[in-house]
């Protein structure tokens, strides 16, 4: 099954589809700024490894000495993301990515492979049930939902940065951390500012721009994160429609 699949690199990123945001217009803009950004993390040994069909297949990993995360680990590789949807799923395809990134692992002697979740289902976040049915285990925690998975393959275990455990900001104002990896944040950015501009609610927009800032965010972070009132409140992707739930 895997002659399905295809790695981007830097001779085929100009061309291949980023499945991720596969048939949304109003993400484009985001697609050409997260291959931007892929461009210099492949040179660090960044892996996006997709099923090589129109679908929302893909695996994304990276090793966590380069890896955009606050996560602290010794030669271990950290998955980004995992995602199989639609009419794609059931048929192996997740676990077949996962296992071709066990198996880089293992083939470049790293001391295991981790991923943050959660304990109950969340979306944008890894499946814990199917994570755990591949061996992966809890090995740490952020407040009651947060979790850190881990395969190790020498008894080591990853942790969360100190910072992040904070899960508290400063400012009282609606607070939304964000990065540059995620072609649907440049729109959601767009959507709920300008709706904070329309009726008057104080907001703060952080761009993770850099690797340093990725490792020290006061919270748990997969390329966002929301506060409001200074208690962190989610890594969900914000629109309009969410973010009136969340202030109301």
């Amino acid at each position: 099954m895997q002659e399905q699949f295809i790695n981007l690199t830097l001779e085929n990123i100009g061309t291949e589809h980023l499945c991720c945001a596969i048939a949304d217009k109003k993400h484009q803009l985001g697609v050409e700024v997260k291959k931007e950004w892929l461009q210099a993390r492949i040179k660090e040994g960044h892996v996006f490894r997709k099923l090589n069909q129109k679908g929302k297949v893909f695996i994304e990993y990276a090793p966590i000495e380069t890896a955009w995360v606050p996560v602290e680990a010794a030669n271990y590789i950290y998955i980004y993301c995992l995602w199989v949807s639609g009419s794609f799923k059931g048929k192996g395809y997740g676990k077949d990515l996962l296992q071709y990134c066990i198996n880089e692992a293992k083939d470049k002697k790293k001391s295991g492979v981790c991923i943050i979740s959660s304990k109950k289902k969340m979306p944008f976040l890894a499946d814990k049930k199917f994570m755990e049915k591949q061996g992966f285990q809890v090995v740490d925690r952020i407040g009651p939902e947060y979790e850190l998975l881990a395969l190790s393959f020498d008894g080591s275990s990853p942790r969360f940065n100190e910072n992040a455990k904070k899960q508290r900001s400063e400012s009282q104002e609606l607070t939304v951390y964000y990065g540059l990896q995620c072609p649907y944040i440049p729109n959601c950015i767009e959507q709920i500012t300008t709706y904070c501009d329309a009726n008057g609610v104080k907001i703060n927009t952080i761009k993770v721009d850099t690797f340093e800032k990725a490792k020290n965010v006061p919270c748990v972070f997969n390329n966002w994160a929301v506060f409001h009132n200074g208690e962190f409140k989610t890594v969900h992707l914000l629109n309009e429609g969410y973010l009136k739930k969340m202030i109301m």
